[in-house]
């Protein structure tokens, strides 16, 4: 048998005749840009999220981004982001002219260290960008209060958290502005890129709304100098039918999780992810252990037939990319650890039990050989 890391073939039969019928209707109306499923997802995302607007985009990358353009923010400036996350994250910020400031993560659950942040604040930082990484929500509460007294915005990075909550409380919800990713892998994927921003700032969402249409609301009447950046209609669609499916996606995917957890306990030198609490609820985008004996791990696995990953195998502030920020090998241990060691098992939602158990006996197979 023979259990790849990530499939959507088994999610897409379950849903095959609503995603039939999504595409049949976009092909009947005619309708591709800017129209009714775009107006319907945007709503009911935001009413997901308990949020008073939503403005979708065409990626993740340009949610972050946007999101940044529509708080001012630019050269000179700078903005707080945790030291182990998608590339993505930093990109956004260096796109704007301004200068990501890294913090390290918890390695236990990988988001920002909240306790950190203050250290890194100057008097030219203008936001801190969480990232509730591989579907751990980051400590939103203490972050919100360590915001509000340095006067800096918060904009969420919850492209990997679709559901995930704190005090029951969606990751989403809590920043001036939330940027997202449906990129097909995600919890809540499209088939193909998509994005969008939530916040609950009437003039920041018409500035967004603009922005991303070319600067423009009425045809032919620009106000801004945007860039063209939109969801389209059947992407919209196909997210339509997928909301609605979420909440038990997410179920199923804590259930694996637990199931792991559960199963690996006590093995080698693992090192397992939280599985939350009644205060903390991940949503497990991605089932990520830690062993310094990873690399091995990974090709045993794949050997037995069983499909991994690894995020990310190169820490950010080591990339030739972001070489000009100056920062050596070593300046940031915890991103560089986790970069050795950190290793993505498969947690998608129609993954079986006796798949999981299948799995965490080849890992058991391995430390003890």
């Amino acid at each position: 048998m023979k259990i790849p890391f990530f499939s959507l073939e088994r999610q897409h039969q379950q849903i095959r005749k609503q995603l039939d019928a999504a595409f049949g209707q976009i092909v009947l109306d005619g309708n591709f840009i800017l129209d009714d499923q775009v107006a319907l997802f945007e709503q009911q995302y935001a009413d997901f999220h308990a949020m008073r607007h939503c403005a979708s985009v065409a990626n993740g990358f340009d949610a972050l981004f946007i999101s940044l353009k529509a708080l001012g923010i630019g050269v000179a400036d700078e903005v707080v982001v945790p030291s182990h996350t998608c590339f993505a994250t930093w990109l956004a910020v260096s796109r704007t002219g301004a200068t990501p400031i890294p913090v390290e993560v918890n390695p236990t659950d990988f988001t920002i260290d909240v306790s950190a942040i203050s250290a890194v604040c100057t008097s030219r930082t203008k936001a801190i960008v969480p990232v509730h990484l591989y579907g751990h929500p980051c400590a939103m509460p203490k972050l919100m209060e360590v915001a509000k007294k340095l006067n800096v915005s918060v904009i969420e990075d919850n492209a990997q958290a679709h559901g995930a909550s704190i005090n029951g409380k969606l990751t989403g919800s809590w920043g001036q502005l939330s940027a997202t990713s449906f990129y097909p892998t995600k919890n809540l994927g499209a088939l193909g890129d998509g994005g969008a921003i939530l916040t609950d700032d009437q003039e920041l969402y018409d500035w967004i709304k603009a922005y991303r249409n070319y600067g423009s609301v009425v045809k032919d009447q620009h106000k801004l100098q945007g860039v063209n950046s939109r969801l389209d209609e059947l992407q919209a669609a196909i997210l339509n039918v997928k909301l609605t499916r979420l909440v038990g996606w997410n179920n199923a995917r804590r259930e694996n999780a637990k199931l792991y957890s559960q199963i690996l306990a006590g093995v080698g030198d693992l090192v397992l992810p939280s599985v939350g609490d009644d205060s903390i609820q991940p949503v497990f985008h991605l089932y990520v252990i830690q062993t310094n004996f990873r690399d091995k791990l990974k090709e045993f696995l794949l050997a037995e037939g069983i499909g991994t990953a690894i995020h990310y195998p190169v820490p950010i502030h080591l990339q030739p990319a972001f070489e000009n920020l100056g920062r050596k090998k070593g300046s940031l241990p915890i991103a560089e650890k986790l970069s050795q060691t950190v290793l993505s098992l498969p947690i998608w939602p129609e993954l079986q039990h006796q798949e999981i158990e299948m799995v965490c006996e080849k890992i058991k197979k391995f430390f003890a050989i």
